[in-house]
């Protein structure tokens, strides 16, 4: 029989040196059958993602729900609406969606695109505070900074200009927009990130959609699209 030996006490140190670096290998069943994760050891034990927050990545890597998005640089968004901005991609493809909503009636209004890290902690925390919630109250209907699908300049929040009333708000599943968006959105590679039953917990938001139409949106959001199956 082969027989596997170690330097003495060279042997031993080497194998409790990687610890933190190891990959842990985690297989989930859901009702859709069972996932498989690969997380490094480090992620368990590391500090809490966002200071301030009690609170910790789950195995798959999110925080209350939400993903970690990284910040989409500076350089790399272009202007789509006085003070909005996305990756050019996606901006195109919002330019050319809206265009094709008003040709048949539709005033699809873009309310919110790009938000940096810093922008989301005040969005979160602050109206946190405001509204008197709980870390996870707040995380159902906002993410914690990093953790945003606004920040990397793939999502908008869109509404209806003819029913200003509905923006921001369930009602706006009821508006001309939101229906023209369900028939359409897919020809411009938009899709709606949280439905009604959403496996990340998010509270329904008929007017969130993030562009998948280039192979880094794929990339970045699969590990929701996957959740989601």
């Amino acid at each position: 029989m082969a027989r596997r030996t170690l330097p003495e006490a060279r042997g031993r140190r080497s194998l409790l040196k990687p610890v933190a670096t190891t990959t842990v290998v985690l297989l989930v069943l859901t009702a859709g059958g069972m996932l498989l994760f690969l997380q490094p050891l480090r992620l368990w034990l590391a500090p809490q993602p966002v200071p301030g927050l009690e609170a910790r990545q789950s195995l798959d890597g999110r925080l209350l729900g939400h993903f970690p998005y990284p910040e989409a640089p500076a350089s790399g968004l272009e202007a789509v609406a006085p003070g909005l901005k996305l990756r050019p991609e996606a901006a195109r493809a919002l330019l050319a969606m809206q265009r094709a909503a008003n040709a048949e009636g539709v005033d699809l209004r873009l309310l919110s695109a790009f938000r940096s890290k810093e922008l989301q902690k005040g969005i979160f925390f602050d109206v946190k505070a405001e509204r008197n919630q709980t870390a996870q109250e707040r995380a159902e209907v906002s993410a914690p900074p990093g953790f945003s699908e606004h920040s990397t300049g793939y999502a908008v929040d869109l509404g209806d200009g003819a029913t200003p009333q509905s923006h921001l708000s369930e009602g706006f599943d009821r508006t001309a927009a939101f229906r023209w968006l369900e028939a359409n959105a897919n020809r411009f590679h938009y899709q709606l990130s949280f439905p009604r039953g959403n496996s990340q917990g998010v509270s329904y938001e008929p007017w969130h959609w993030r562009y998948e139409g280039s192979l880094e949106a794929l990339r970045l959001f699969e590990p929701a699209r996957q959740l989601g199956r």
